[in-house]
C-alpha cells in the first residue's frame, strides 16, 4: 500500500521502466464484440505459441524486469468492431483484422520473430493496404480523447494505467488543487454531462460543494439502455481506471466520501473489471482510508441495475441503488441537495467522469481548443444499423453527421440510400439527408427537436419504413414506462396502439393529428425525462416522412416494402402461364383461376406467406 505522494511517484517510475522493457506488446481486444467472436482463444493461443519459441511473455508489468520481453495483453474495445477480432502489434501501430485462430502461428513467426506485418490481416480498402492503425480511414478521422487507451492497454493492470501517466491528475487534485480549483478547472473548461441533456459539470459540482451536509456521495451512471449504444459500456471494460480517477477527482472537489457505480446486470464483463480495478486501487490505497497520507478516505461500490430504463433517471437510479422500486420523483429537491439517502449527490455518467483526469493535467484551455464554443471536447458515438463500418468512435463536438457516417462509417451498406439516423434513442429524433451537414452538438441538436443523448446513433437506409421505426421506439418506450404518472404510463399506450394499427394496415383518417396531440400532452405533464422525450420519435418521424404515415392509412401502403401485413402479392397476367402450380401450394386457397390462364390471388384471404412466389417457375408472382 503507498502511503504518500513520494511512495506513488516511486511506484509510477518503476511501472514506466517495467512498460518499456516490453519490447514487443501483442494487444488482443477482449472487448464485449470481440470476445463473442472468440478473440480469447486467439489470445490463449499466440500466448502459448510465444511461449514454445522460448520467449520471454509477460502478462502483467514485472516489477524488476531483468530481459526484454513480450507483453500479451487483454485490452478493451478497439471501437472497429466490424472487423473483429482485432490485435494490435506494438511498437510498430499495425493492426490486424478479422483474425482466426488458423492465423496465430503465423503471426508469431512473421510478426514476434521476424518482425514483418502479415499484410493479408492489414485492413484493405480500394486496393490499399493500411498496415497501421491510425492510417486506417476509420480511425484516422477520429479524435480518441476519452477512448485514447481503449485497445491499445491492458484493460485490467493499475500498474499499465500507471505507466502511462494514470492517477496523475488525481494525485495533482490531491496535493496541489483546492476543492474550489478544481471545480473552477472543470467550470471553466465547460465539460457538459455526456449522458443526456449536457448540463455543465462544473455547475453541478459547485452545487454539491456548497451544501452543509457533512456526508455527500458521487454516483457514476452506468445504466446505459438506449439501443444499440455500447459506448459507457467499452469506457468501463476498456479503461476503468481513468472512470475511476475521473470520480476521486469529483469527490475530492465536492467532499464526498463515498461513491457508488450503477451498471446494467446486461454488462458482466464491465462489472468484472470495474471490481477488479477498485480492488487494485484499494490494495495500492488509492480508495480506501487516509489516501496517501492526505486524510482523504473514499470507498467505492458497484450496483448492478435490473434492466429498467427508466433507472437512467436521475432520481429513479438514486432509488434504485437505495434498493427502492426505481421511480423517478418530482423535483425539487434535486439531486445535488437530495440525492442518495437524502444526502447531497454528484451524479455524472461514465463518459462525463472519463474526460476529468486529462482536464486536471492539460488544463481547461486544451479542452477547449477541441469541439465547438458552447460544446467544447469530444464526444463518444455507437454506430449500427445499415452502415459498413459499425463500432464505436469518438469525434470533436461539432462534427457533421455526413463527416460520421460517409467518411467514417464507409457509407452504406449494400445498395441502399441513406434515408435517416435515430439519434439519442428512444428519447431523441430522427434525422434526414437535410440535416446531413448539420454540426453535433447540444445546442445545435436542440434546435432541430433532437438530442445527444447518452451517443447512440442507428443509421437507416431506404428500405427502413419509418412508421415502424416510431411503432418499434414507441413499443420499447412503453414496455420501459416505470408507470408512476398517467401521462406515460397510459399516453404512451394510445400512441402505440395507434402506430400499431397504422403498420397493420388498419390506420385511420385522423391518426395523425391524434398522436402529435398526444405526443404534446405527453411531453408537457410527464413527470420525468422518459415521458417528455417518449413521444419525439414518433413527431420527428411525422415531420420529416408525413408522407409515409399518408401512404400506410390512405393508401393501405408501405412506400419501403417493409410492413409486413400491408404487403401485396400479385400475380402478373403478362407473365403468368396458368399451370396452377401456386394454387395448389397456397396454404389458404387464396389463388384461383383456370388451367392456361391467368390466375389471380384474393388480397383478403392473402397471409403474405411467399410460398407462391418460390413456386412460380416463371417468375410471374411478385411483391408489390
Amino acid at each position: 500500500m503507498l502511503k504518500n505522494r513520494e511512495e506513488l511517484i516511486a511506484y509510477r517510475e518503476s511501472a514506466v521502466r517495467s512498460y518499456a522493457a516490453e519490447e514487443k506488446k501483442i494487444i488482443v481486444c477482449a472487448g464485449t464484440g470481440c470476445v463473442a467472436s472468440g478473440s480469447l482463444n486467439i489470445y490463449d493461443k499466440l500466448k502459448a505459441l510465444i511461449e514454445e519459441k522460448g520467449i520471454n511473455v509477460s502478462v502483467e508489468l514485472m516489477e524488476d524486469p531483468h530481459s526484454p520481453t513480450v507483453g500479451m495483453k487483454k485490452s478493451g474495445c478497439h471501437g472497429f468492431c466490424e472487423m473483429g477480432p482485432l490485435v494490435r502489434i506494438e511498437p510498430q501501430g499495425w493492426l490486424y483484422t478479422k483474425v482466426k485462430l488458423d492465423d496465430c502461428d503465423e503471426i508469431v513467426e512473421k510478426t514476434v520473430i521476424g518482425g514483418e506485418c502479415v499484410e493479408k490481416l492489414a485492413y484493405k480498402k480500394d486496393g490499399k493496404i493500411y498496415k497501421e492503425q491510425s492510417e486506417i480511414p476509420f480511425y484516422q478521422q477520429q479524435t480518441r480523447v476519452v477512448l485514447e487507451h481503449c485497445g491499445k492497454i491492458n484493460a485490467d493492470s493499475i500498474s499499465e494505467y500507471i505507466a502511462i501517466g494514470g492517477y496523475e491528475a488525481f494525485e495533482k487534485a490531491l496535493f496541489e488543487m483546492t476543492q474550489d480549483e478544481i471545480v473552477a478547472e472543470i467550470s471553466k473548461a465547460e465539460l457538459r454531462g455526456r449522458g443526456g441533456g449536457g448540463f455543465p459539470a462544473g455547475r453541478k459540482w459547485e452545487q454539491v460543494k456548497r451544501q452543509k451536509e457533512p456526508v455527500k456521495y458521487v454516483v457514476c451512471n452506468g445504466d446505459e439502455g438506449d439501443p444499440g449504444a455500447f459506448m459507457d459500456r467499452s469506457i468501463m471494460e476498456g479503461d476503468p481506471h481513468r472512470m475511476l480517477e475521473g470520480m476521486l477527482i469529483a469527490a475530492v472537489a465536492c467532499g464526498a466520501c463515498e461513491g457508488f457505480i450503477y451498471v446494467r446486470a446486461e454488462y458482466p464483463l464491465a462489472v468484472k473489471r470495474l471490481q477488479n480495478a477498485i480492488a487494485q486501487a484499494e490494495e495500492l490505497g488509492l480508495i480506501g482510508e487516509n489516501i496517501l497520507g492526505t486524510g482523504f478516505s473514499f470507498k467505492m461500490h458497484i450496483n448492478r441495475g435490473a434492466g429498467a430504463f427508466v433507472c437512467g433517471e436521475g432520481s429513479a437510479l438514486t432509488a434504485s441503488i437505495e434498493g427502492k422500486r426505481g421511480f423517478p420523483r418530482v423535483k425539487p429537491p434535486r439531486t445535488v441537495e437530495q440525492g442518495l439517502f437524502d444526502k447531497p449527490t454528484c451524479l455524472n455518467n461514465v463518459e462525463t467522469y472519463a474526460n476529468v483526469a486529462q482536464i486536471i493535467t492539460k488544463g481547461a484551455d486544451w479542452f477547449l481548443g477541441i469541439g465547438t464554443e458552447k460544446s467544447p471536447g469530444t464526444k463518444a458515438f455507437a454506430l449500427t444499423g445499415n452502415i459498413k463500418n459499425t463500432g464505436l468512435i469518438e469525434v470533436p463536438m461539432g462534427t457533421t453527421l455526413r463527416k460520421i457516417i460517409f467518411d467514417i462509417g464507409g457509407g452504406m451498406r449494400g445498395d441502399g440510400e441513406f434515408k435517416a439516423v435515430q439519434i439519442g434513442g428512444p428519447s431523441g429524433a430522427c434525422l434526414t439527408k437535410e440535416h446531413l451537414d448539420l454540426p453535433l452538438d447540444f445546442d445545435t441538436l436542440k434546435k432541430v427537436g433532437a438530442m445527444i443523448g447518452s451517443g447512440g446513433l442507428v443509421v437507416m437506409d431506404s428500405n427502413t419504413c419509418m412508421v415502424e421505426v416510431a411503432r418499434f421506439f414507441m413499443n420499447f418506450t412503453q414496455n420501459e414506462s416505470c408507470g408512476k404518472c398517467v401521462p406515460c404510463r397510459e399516453g404512451t399506450k394510445r400512441m402505440l396502439e395507434i402506430l400499431e394499427r397504422i403498420v397493420a394496415g388498419k390506420g385511420e383518417d385522423g391518426d395523425i393529428e391524434l398522436l402529435l396531440e398526444l405526443a404534446d400532452t405527453i411531453s408537457a405533464t410527464a413527470l420525468c425525462g422518459l415521458g417528455k422525450s417518449a413521444p419525439s420519435p414518433v413527431v420527428s418521424t411525422i415531420k420529416n416522412f408525413r408522407n409515409e404515415y399518408e401512404a400506410h392509412i390512405y393508401e393501405k401502403r408501405c412506400p419501403a416494402g417493409a410492413c409486413q401485413k400491408l404487403k401485396r402479392i400479385v400475380i402478373d397476367p403478362a407473365l403468368c402461364k396458368g399451370c396452377s402450380k401456386c394454387s395448389r401450394i397456397c396454404p389458404v386457397g387464396a389463388i384461383s383461376g383456370k388451367i392456361k390462364e391467368p390466375f389471380t390471388i384474393d388480397l383478403n384471404k392473402c397471409i403474405r406467406c411467399g410460398s407462391c412466389i418460390d413456386a412460380c417457375a416463371f417468375k410471374a408472382i411478385k411483391e408489390n
